[in-house]
């Protein structure tokens, strides 16, 4: 039977979004300075299971502070719609508005995360789809590179979600009608022929090869005194080839990657009880002072705010 779940309390603050994150390979951030426990937004956002390999979200909020949320974690298609409020996407160099009425699909992943910014506003409904498998859908596999395709919800479709998302969520035929809300969305809201966002430069198979093994042994040790002569050296690359190159493969500079990783292990530390000093050295960072104001900066509140929240 499909299983539902409150995913949030009323009060969404930046630690219970940070949690949110590390379940679903999502990293937010929030505007201007915050602690830890102090509301972003307020109102309830519900998870369902449906069955076919579909994993359904419905959010109502009001958005106190405005925040940001980047998705790493591909899966083969995710849908959403606004029912209520304004969103900002963006993929690549593509940048879209969404309002009440209006559906994106798109399928991203390491090299093209998917980046929502929720802006401050009374309301913010949303229903969001994550197709998890294809298969039984009988739906199309997503193509290699990432894709981003917008569209128009019927005034009468659009209708029916407003009025079905304000009936409780906890009644057992509700999962029966998303089922079927769900499959109706899909359907309309797949593109015909997925358009890809193109690379500006083809890596070679070697070149993936390379790159991959080295994101992944930054992943396991981020606290190495890394340096980029080393780096390239290892990847049998010049060191502008190796920094063009994995920005090319994961979107990103190559020192930003390994402060973000670096970031996100001292963040575990301090949630597991360790001292701010401690994590900054487990991270890779000889003072903890340069740990702190990076660790701000990255999250929007501090490693003390952080630390004590979590003893």
């Amino acid at each position: 039977m499909p299983q539902q779940e409150r995913l949030a309390t009323p009060d969404i603050t930046p630690l219970s979004l940070a949690q949110l994150g590390q379940r679903f390979g999502i990293h937010y951030r929030v505007e201007g300075p915050v602690s830890p426990r102090q509301p972003v937004a307020t109102g309830h956002v519900h998870d369902v299971s449906l069955r076919q390999g579909m994993h359904l979200t419905l959010s109502d909020l009001q958005v106190k502070r405005g925040y940001t949320s980047t998705s790493y974690q591909s899966v083969p298609w995710f849908l959403s719609v606004i029912l209520e409020g304004t969103i900002h996407i963006q993929m690549g160099k593509q940048q879209i508005q969404l309002s009440a009425g209006d559906g994106v699909c798109s399928h991203f992943d390491a090299r093209h995360p998917l980046t929502v910014h929720q802006p401050v506003q009374p309301r913010l409904r949303t229903v969001n789809i994550a197709v998890l498998t294809t298969a039984p859908l009988g739906l199309p596999a997503p193509p290699d590179a990432a894709c981003l395709h917008c569209w128009k919800l019927p005034n009468a479709l659009c209708e029916t979600l407003c009025t079905i998302s304000e009936q409780p969520p906890s009644l057992w035929r509700q999962a029966m009608v998303w089922q079927g809300l769900a499959l109706q969305l899909i359907g309309l809201g797949m593109p015909e022929r997925p358009t890809t966002l193109p690379e500006h430069k083809r890596l070679s198979a070697r070149d993936r090869r390379c790159l991959t093994a080295l994101h992944a042994r930054i992943a396991q040790h981020p606290a190495e005194p890394y340096s980029l002569v080393a780096l390239a050296k290892e990847a049998a690359m010049s060191p502008s080839s190796l920094r063009q190159k994995f920005r090319t493969r994961y979107g990103c500079a190559l020192f930003d990657y390994i402060r973000q990783v670096r970031l996100q292990q001292g963040y575990e530390a301090l949630l597991q009880g360790h001292s701010v000093q401690h994590a900054a050295h487990r991270c890779g960072y000889r003072h903890a002072s340069n740990f702190s104001s990076a660790f701000k900066r990255h999250f929007g509140f501090s490693p003390h705010e952080l630390h004590q929240a979590s003893v």
